[in-house]
């Protein structure tokens, strides 16, 4: 059973308590990522994350390291475009430490001059890194297309010159905006006693009271732009991007099905085809990215330069069936089973279950039981996935190219979908 508290200052506590286990997560969730920054400090929510874990007033970044590796437990963190997630997972009787350590680092991170010069470096050489992997770059390049200026086309990683640009009261000044009691949820599942939990996190947490600020930016619009970066690779690495719907909406459970289908598993319509049939690329799937207000359809293959226009071609072909002819009642039925499947097992991890409830609880501020989720997709009807795919795929699409190719062929036409 999932319950909330809300503290006096305005942060929230969500619990999902699971006495068969002896492990328990804890995840910070703060309503911030490369949504809510502008230009000229792009990447600076992913480097305070980084930051949190260089040490503090009372624990260097070892000893951070060491208190968690002499419990047996992991702490990690992640940033995306809307949220940032600080999380431990432990046995149940090191709670407590964990709490005090995510606090600590939460609160009384230092923002070393020196820590901070060298982890410009860290973050520099992931950025390297990243730059590295085609197949990864690709992604953030539709997400330009599909945005184009609105800051959800930004980078999570952010730009070598922002980076190096960065200070210690940047930092302080982007969390002292951000980083508030009404912007937070503290996200727990596994196994705990409630009252000792709720009297534990107010103990570290009330005198969190940090300056209100908005955290909005413009609704923003997909557009269809097509955008292409030469760069000398063995692949031509290509994504297709539709508008698609916004994290809340009714259809986000059709969505996830016809995702299913189209290109979301080994047995999909994509992978089937393309890879299985014809023997055309190695990787080639479809997914969707939900914001809280939009969202998007994505497609990426990677494949040799000289097949580019011919798996172009099958994916736009099999798109065009799909808003055309829609699914089939098997396709319906394996997704259905598929989708509850996946949710049975990912209930098996006390981090999924935590990320579930701290996701929705920051974004939504609404949970369901797993009956209700069941049903909501036991009710999914084949018009109705029907309808969203011609929706989805009868619209202008933003196209995105990673390749040793000079330009992007001219097969590839913005307006082949449209009706």
């Amino acid at each position: 059973m999932i319950k909330t508290h809300t503290f006096s200052n305005g942060l929230r506590l969500v619990m999902e308590k699971i006495p068969s286990v002896r492990s328990v997560s804890l995840g910070i969730w703060i309503g911030t990522g490369s949504r809510y920054e502008i230009e000229k400090n792009n990447g600076i929510s992913h480097f305070i994350e980084h930051m949190l874990f260089k040490g503090t007033s009372s624990r260097t970044a070892r000893e951070i390291a060491e208190e968690f590796d002499s419990i047996g437990g992991h702490l990690n963190a992640f940033t995306s475009k809307e949220y940032t997630c600080y999380y431990a997972k432990v046995l149940d009787q090191h709670l407590p430490k964990a709490i005090d350590v995510l606090a600590d680092m939460f609160f009384n991170s230092t923002f070393d001059e020196g820590e901070l010069e060298k982890e410009k470096n860290v973050v520099l050489e992931e950025l390297k890194m990243y730059e590295d992997t085609p197949d990864d770059v690709v992604h953030d390049l539709i997400a330009k297309a599909t945005y184009y200026d609105h800051s959800l086309g930004y980078t999570i990683l952010g730009q070598e010159d922002v980076i190096n640009s960065l200070r210690p009261d940047d930092l302080r000044q982007y969390m002292n905006k951000h980083y508030t009691p009404h912007n937070t949820v503290i996200a727990v599942a596994g196994h705990f006693e409630e009252q000792e939990l709720v009297e534990r996190i107010e103990s570290y947490f009330s005198d969190f009271n940090a300056q209100e600020e908005s955290n909005t930016t413009g609704l923003p619009e997909v557009t269809h732009h097509h955008l292409f970066r030469k760069k000398d690779t063995e692949q031509a690495h290509f994504c297709l991007g539709f508008k698609g719907v916004a994290i809340g909406e009714q259809d986000i459970y059709p969505l996830i099905l016809l995702n299913n289908i189209l290109g979301g598993s080994m047995s999909s319509r994509l992978f089937q085809e393309i890879r299985e049939e014809r023997g055309l690329a190695y990787s080639i799937f479809s997914y969707h990215s939900s914001f809280k207000d939009t969202g998007s359809v994505h497609l990426y293959s990677g494949t040799a330069p000289q097949q580019l226009e011919e798996v172009y071609n099958v994916s736009v072909d099999i798109l065009h069936s799909l808003a055309t002819k829609g699914i089939t009642e098997k396709e319906l039925h394996n997704g259905k089973e598929q989708l509850k499947g996946n949710l049975m097992l990912s209930l098996e991890s006390t981090n999924s279950r935590m990320s579930r409830i701290g996701k929705n609880e920051l974004m939504l501020r609404k949970h369901y039981s797993l009956d209700e989720i069941i049903a909501k997709v036991e009710a999914l009807s084949k018009e109705r996935v029907d309808l969203l795919a011609e929706r989805i795929f009868r619209q202008k699409h933003s196209f995105a190219l990673i390749s040793p190719l000079e330009q992007i062929p001219s097969v590839i036409q913005i307006n082949r979908l449209v009706k």
